[in-house]
Order: C-alpha cells, then sequence, then structure tokens
C-alpha cells in the first residue's frame, strides 16, 4: 500500500471520527473480526479494535450516541462533552494506521488526525446546532439518520478502496467546510439586528 493510500485511509477515517467516533471504532473492529474487510498487513495494527471488550464498549456507546443524536437538547450536550473526546479518539485511530517504525510519519499522523477530527466535529456541532434551533424533531433525526449511514458507508469505502480514500477525505472535507461555512452564515443572519422603523410623526 502506498503512502498516500495510507495516508487517504488516515484522513477519512479521522474526519468520521469526528462525526461518529465510536461507530467509526466499531464498524471497523465489527469488520475486521468478520473478515468483510480485507484491511493489508500494514493496517494489522488494528487488531485491537476487533477486541470484545473494545467493540462491547464501542457499540454501547454507539447505541447511546446513536439516540442521543435524535433528541435536540440531547445532541447539542453530547457534541459539546465530545468536542475533546472526538479529536483524540481520530488522532490515535491515524496513528494506529501509519507505519509504527516511522516516529516522524506517526507524530504527523497524531497532529493531522487530530485536527481533522476536530474540524469535522465543528462541522457537526455548528450545523446541528442550527437544526436543532429548529421546533420541528424531524428534521433532526432525518440529519442525524443521514449522518448515521454515510459515515458507514464511507468508512466501508475507505478501507474497501483504499485508493479512492484519498477522495472520499477530500469531499468529506469540503463537505464540513461547508457545513460550517453555512452555520456561521445562518447564525449571523439571526442574530443581525432589524433596522429600527422611523417615528411616525403625529
Amino acid at each position: 500500500m502506498g503512502v498516500m493510500e495510507i495516508i487517504g485511509i488516515a484522513g477519512s477515517v479521522s474526519l468520521l471520527a469526528g462525526w461518529r467516533l465510536y461507530l467509526s471504532i466499531f464498524a471497523t473492529g465489527l469488520a475486521m473480526r468478520l473478515g468483510a474487510l480485507p484491511l493489508p498487513e500494514h493496517l494489522q495494527s488494528l487488531d485491537a479494535l476487533a477486541n470484545p471488550w473494545v467493540m462491547g464498549i464501542a457499540a454501547i456507546a454507539a447505541l447511546a450516541e446513536f439516540f442521543a443524536d435524535k433528541v435536540m437538547w440531547l445532541d447539542s450536550a453530547w457534541d459539546a462533552v465530545h468536542t475533546f473526546v472526538r479529536p483524540v479518539g481520530g488522532a490515535l485511530l491515524a496513528l494506529a494506521i501509519v507505519d509504527p517504525s516511522d516516529p516522524a510519519t506517526q507524530v504527523v499522523a497524531f497532529l493531522l488526525g487530530g485536527g481533522a477530527a476536530l474540524t469535522a466535529h465543528a462541522g457537526k456541532a455548528g450545523a446541528r446546532g442550527v437544526v436543532n434551533a429548529s421546533p420541528e424533531p424531524v428534521s433532526n433525526v432525518a440529519v442525524s439518520t443521514v449522518e448515521d449511514v454515510a459515515t458507514a458507508g464511507m468508512l466501508y469505502a475507505a478501507y474497501e478502496y483504499p485508493y479512492v480514500a484519498g477522495g472520499i477525505a477530500v469531499v468529506l472535507l469540503a463537505v464540513i467546510v461547508w457545513m460550517i461555512w453555512l452555520a456561521r452564515k445562518i447564525v449571523r443572519s439571526l442574530f443581525r439586528r432589524k433596522p429600527m422603523d422611523p417615528p411616525v410623526s403625529g
């Protein structure tokens, strides 16, 4: 596996961890355990994710996140807490993917993985904060379900087709930047003061 493919996988997984950290961990471990993902020898350091204890904890956390993400106020609180958790998880996942014999590459992967996960988390939290402000719950559930399906699908694609993982990472990054920009624009429009009407002369 080439360096660019490894970087692509690390970037994709880190970005997805910023959306669904526990699902990323559980899905990777389950696929490895079932042999559904033909991971190359270089990525066998991810075997720890197939540990039953790790998978069990990740599954419980993923289930809790699945339901928490569907409730407006709970989703915002969950995202606030995971501002510190997801970047660390994304950094560690990226660290497990790169060559363990190259310390310099590991440091770079750790920093970039954490940054990618933090960026993805910021985009998710910002966009969902705007959606959660809506009084009706349908949009929140719909957006959350799309995130669940997209995370699982792109995680599978990144591992199954390493040569397109870089493209997936680029697309994810573009979507995340767009989400941050859109959330910022909507928030600014909500807080923009309306001009005062001129007094009516009697």
